[in-house]
């Protein structure tokens, strides 16, 4: 994969693949890059698809501390700058979510759009950020295989536990090479990340909200926390926390379209 160094001289690596219009695919918490592996092919023809492996994740470096979603979104500017792109569409799912909401907050002059992927804008409450502190320190304390197990099975729809096997080891097998600093860094900054309902509700930007009917995750008083002219609600049916490997024809369809919406919005036509 090629890489950059970020401004703070760490390596993120990225896909980048098909040439046209910038859409960014940000994974979320313990996965790469390459769980957009079916997802890409299907929009390369249409877009240039770039999809970052987050730092402590992949193929790219890990420091300590806290993985603030402001320094996730700075990370994703970085990479934008060093490729020359000016403004670009940035889709996050899960953790990858937060951190577009954060650079739409800091950087919104960088966007075409936004989405939120298998994602909320509010932030966790008291429950969610405990069990974010105790995932920190059981990776600290015992690595990361032991935590993979646990939250893979948890990210798919109840039926498809059985029925797509070779997923979930697809998905375990990216989460065990996942760096244990990269592990209790995101926990660390997912815990700490503000609520941003706020920026869905005023960006001048279109957005899409993408939910899993069957998603245990996030459940859906937080699928959409906002709504208007400039947000697109989908729900995938028969779809977990990751539409890109239950259903990515219709993941990837979902994208194509709100893409070619935003883009006609703008007065450029269809993307062909």
């Amino acid at each position: 994969m090629p890489s950059i160094l970020s401004k703070d001289q760490l390596k993120i690596s990225y896909a980048d693949e098909g040439q046209g219009i910038p859409v960014v695919l940000l994974h979320g918490y313990c996965g790469d890059s390459r769980y957009f592996d079916e997802v890409i092919p299907l929009l390369a023809w249409r877009f240039r698809v770039i999809a970052p492996d987050c730092r402590g994740h992949g193929e790219s470096g890990a420091t300590e501390g806290a993985y603030s979603m402001d320094r996730l979104a700075q990370d994703v500017v970085d990479l934008l700058d060093e490729l020359g792109i000016e403004r670009a569409f940035v889709l996050g799912h899960s953790m990858g979510g937060y951190a577009a909401l954060a650079l739409a907050e800091k950087h919104p002059n960088r966007l075409l759009g936004f989405g939120l992927l298998h994602s909320t804008s509010y932030p966790d409450d008291e429950a969610g950020r405990a069990g974010r502190e105790k995932v920190a320190k059981r990776v600290a304390e015992e690595g990361i295989t032991g935590h993979i197990n646990d939250l893979i099975p948890k990210l798919f729809a109840a039926e498809h536990r059985s029925t797509m096997p070779e997923k979930l080891d697809f998905a375990r097998e990216i989460g065990y090479r996942t760096s244990p600093l990269g592990a209790i860094g995101g926990a660390l900054g997912m815990k700490e990340r503000p609520d941003r309902t706020s920026v869905l509700e005023q960006t001048a930007v279109p957005v899409l909200l993408l939910a899993g009917e069957a998603d245990e995750v996030i459940g859906p008083a937080k699928r959409f926390p906002a709504s208007g002219p400039l947000i697109t609600q989908v729900t995938l049916p028969q779809s977990g926390h990751m539409g890109m490997l239950e259903k990515p024809l219709a993941f990837a369809q979902t994208i194509v379209e709100y893409v070619d919406r935003a883009m006609e919005a703008r007065g450029k036509g269809p993307h062909v």
